[in-house]
């Protein structure tokens, strides 16, 4: 009760200047009563959850994709059936990219190259992280292989890249010999050229 006093006096002079009966007075002391919540809460029932409130925190599940029946094989050429193929390539992919030679990088530029590359897939949703090896290549990891065709497009395009090897496929622009082949004419043009040095001495 002593803890209303200065409640009440001040609502008696509130009262006083305003104009108002006890029963204003009243119902500012019983507001200043505290509502008590008991400890005994076993009978009470939490029922506000809903799904989202239950899910939120774990882990998301990835959604499997729609794969559609595999088409006749029979009227496909080689390269549409290994198309084909690529496209229902659901789980994880790993290949290696071989850089352009005759190109002079250091140890710290391929590093870099790769970073640029890890950025700019992710910016096209591909989910795909390259990682340097050496000088001369860059291996790749991705989550969906499915989403091997558009990385192998982005590699392509990409002046530092020469070819991208996927298990056993060796993907390399229109044109372009293979990576093994130019490796051998460019020993022969120096073999050719030192032969020549010798020839002048």
């Amino acid at each position: 009760m002593k803890n209303l006093w200065p409640i009440l006096i001040i609502c008696v002079s509130f009262c006083a200047f305003s104009g108002n009966n006890l029963a204003g007075i009243l119902r500012v002391a019983e507001a200043a009563k505290r509502v008590v919540v008991p400890d005994f809460l076993d009978d009470v029932i939490d029922d506000e959850e809903d799904e989202a409130w239950k899910e939120w925190g774990s882990k998301k599940k990835d959604k499997e994709p729609a794969i559609e029946p595999f088409p006749d094989f029979s009227k496909m050429s080689a390269s549409q059936i290994e198309a084909e193929v690529l496209k229902r390539q659901t789980g994880p992919a790993m290949g290696f990219v071989k850089l352009r030679l005759g190109v002079s990088r250091s140890r710290e530029e391929v590093p870099v190259i790769a970073m640029k590359w890890s950025k700019l897939v992710r910016s096209g949703s591909i989910e795909a992280k390259f990682m340097a090896v050496d000088v001369n290549t860059i291996m790749f990891t991705m989550h969906q292989g499915q989403d091997i065709e558009e990385l192998k497009d982005f590699v392509l395009r990409q002046a530092e890249a020469y070819e991208l090897k996927v298990g056993e496929r060796v993907f390399r622009r229109p044109g372009d010999p293979p990576l093994q082949q130019l490796i051998e004419m460019r020993s022969r043009e120096r073999n050719n050229a030192k032969d020549i040095s010798q020839d002048e001495l």
